[in-house]
Order: C-alpha cells, then sequence, then structure tokens
C-alpha cells in the first residue's frame, strides 16, 4: 500500500498537548497550520485533524480532498499511522471525505467550514465556499434523536417511533450519559410535541413533520443493519471470518488478541475495532484492513466513511450494535 516512507521524526511533544492541531499533508510531511488557517480545507489537499483532550484520550481525523491524488491519500493514511504510534496507539481514527463529514468532526470548527478550490502551495487564485456552519439537526417523525443540553440528555420520541426505537434511544442516552458526562447528567424523554423551551432554543422552531411512509421505516431499518467479522493476517494476506450477520451482537465476541470489522456499509460506515492483545502488524494495518473491505464489499470508497478504534475507547455509535454495553 504504501511506496514510500513518510519522513521520521515529525511530531514532537507538544503534540500531546490538549487542544485541537491540524496538519496538511505536502508530498511526504505533516505542515502544520496556523490557527488562523484551521477550517479552511482546498480540495485538492489531504490533512491531519488532532483533537487531543488530555487524559480523556484523542480523536485523528484524516479529512481529504474530493480532487486530492491518490499517492497525497496514501502519505495522509501513513503520517495518520505514524501519529498514531508517536500517541500510543490511543486516539480513536476516522476518516473524513469532503462532502461525507461527521458531524462530530464540523463540530470541532465553531466557525464553520470552508472549502477551497485547488491546492494551498500552488499560487493560483481559489474560490471558496462556506458549508455546514453548525446548523440545527433535523427530526424525523418516525426515527429517534438524542440532544443534550448542559447536564441534561433530552431523548426525543416521535409519535410513531416503535417500542425498539423508544429503548434503543434510552440505551444510547444512558451510555452518553455514562461514558460522556461520567454519569452527572440527567436523563429526560421527550415526546414529540412536547418540547420544552430549553430545546427549542437550541434547535430552533420545531419543523413541520412529515408522516413517514413503510418503505422509508424498511429503508432505514435496513440502513442501521450491521455484521461483524474477525480479521486475521495469519497467512500473510487479510482472512475474514464472519462471526455475526446481524446485530445487536453479544459484546464478548469482540476478542481482544484480534482484531474486528464491523460493517455498516449499508449506512457508508466502517468501524475497525483493535484489541489490546492484536499484534502490531495488524494494528499498523487498520486502515488497509478498511480500504481492502470497502473493495471487497464494493462500497464507494469516496463515500464510506470509516472508524478506527482501540479497545477501551468504543464510541457511542459503535457501542449501540451491541447488547447491554455498559
Amino acid at each position: 500500500m504504501f511506496p514510500c516512507q513518510a519522513a521520521p521524526g515529525q511530531f514532537g511533544p507538544e503534540t500531546r498537548e490538549p487542544g485541537l492541531k491540524v496538519w496538511r499533508v505536502e508530498k511526504m510531511k505533516a505542515v502544520l497550520l496556523e490557527p488562523a488557517e484551521v477550517g479552511a480545507f482546498f480540495n485538492g489537499d489531504s490533512y491531519l485533524v488532532l483533537e487531543h483532550r488530555g487524559d480523556q484520550g484523542a480523536d485523528l481525523h484524516m479529512w481529504i480532498g474530493e480532487k486530492s491524488s491518490r499517492d497525497e491519500q496514501v502519505a495522509c493514511a501513513m503520517l495518520a499511522t505514524q501519529l498514531d504510534n508517536f500517541l500510543g496507539g490511543d486516539p480513536i481514527q476516522h476518516r473524513q471525505i469532503q462532502g461525507y463529514e461527521a458531524p462530530e468532526f464540523m463540530n470541532l470548527f465553531p466557525r464553520g467550514v470552508s472549502y477551497k478550490v485547488g491546492r494551498r502551495r500552488e499560487d493560483t487564485p481559489s474560490s471558496c465556499l462556506l458549508t455546514n456552519t453548525r446548523s440545527n439537526p433535523i427530526l424525523r417523525n418516525a426515527r429517534v434523536w438524542d440532544f443534550m443540553w448542559k447536564l441534561t440528555i433530552f431523548s426525543w420520541i416521535g409519535s410513531q417511533a416503535n417500542m425498539f426505537e423508544k429503548q434503543k434511544s434510552r440505551e444510547i442516552a444512558s451510555l452518553i450519559r455514562d461514558t460522556e458526562r461520567h454519569g452527572k447528567a440527567r436523563i429526560t424523554d421527550i415526546s414529540e410535541g412536547e418540547e420544552p423551551p430549553e430545546m427549542l432554543k437550541v434547535l430552533g422552531p420545531m419543523l413541520e413533520l412529515a408522516e413517514s411512509t413503510p418503505e422509508e421505516d424498511s429503508q432505514a431499518d435496513v440502513s442501521n443493519s450491521a455484521s461483524l467479522y474477525k480479521v486475521s493476517d495469519a497467512t500473510g494476506k487479510m482472512k475474514l471470518t464472519n462471526v455475526s450477520e446481524k446485530s445487536p451482537f453479544a459484546k464478548d465476541l469482540l476478542v481482544r488478541d484480534d482484531c474486528f470489522i464491523l460493517d455498516n456499509g449499508a449506512n457508508g460506515k466502517i468501524f475497525v475495532w483493535k484489541g489490546m492483545g492484536a499484534n502490531a502488524e495488524e494494528k499498523r494495518e487498520a486502515l488497509k484492513m478498511a480500504d481492502d473491505f470497502i473493495q471487497q464489499m464494493n462500497y464507494p470508497r469516496m463515500k464510506t466513511q470509516v472508524e478506527i478504534l482501540p479497545q477501551g475507547r468504543e464510541t457511542i455509535i459503535f457501542k449501540q450494535f451491541f447488547k447491554n454495553w455498559n
């Protein structure tokens, strides 16, 4: 996958300091951006975005411009691996494709994100397009969403949500309370039409909600489906073993000596879980595992998000595919 090597020793002790840092990939080097440049992305470039929260861990995002070259994308992956190793393999890694970024990535930039045409090191005029400046979420009638306001977590229940969706909403709200708020938040169930003023202050006026159709519900159910695979490279080639074809999974299917792929490709996302006891080569090749899997499943590479999770750093979105994950 990697025809040449990234220059070593590019990340110093300051990288471990809490805060947001962004590097642009130039050939095989990571160039740290000035604060004034953070949030502006050239569509011909690739970037590393590190959110370090000290003792609470770190998230490492690889942002891939829609016009960036394959060589530059490979260099970005190599540098991400180098930075991940420098930080002891602790960060959760994400691959963000221009136009398909996850909300948690966009939320890193309070002033919004701007796309610019071309490449940063070219001295040519660039046009600028502002996008996704923290707009309010859209509520859907038969879907369940969770909202957080200071130390209260609102679990919003659509009037046509079924019992499974209601239960799943409460499970996710509990996960947010226990993992992100350390048990110091209050969960409040909100039924459609009974939204409190503090919730509407954040989200804005309620939209007119259309009636859902059986086809929409079926499509949503398909997008929430997932399969779990164990990954092995014992033969020198990636081998996949299907562990379970339907979620929610039992948590004990994840074995600390192996890596696993959770396939939620119908919803445009692939997770790679790295067990603490997995060998170093498997951990280093986590992104390649995801790319090979995406190719094998014929998913669109530039539209499929990838999240790489070390054991013990699982996200709420990942945990929701498992039964009774506390």
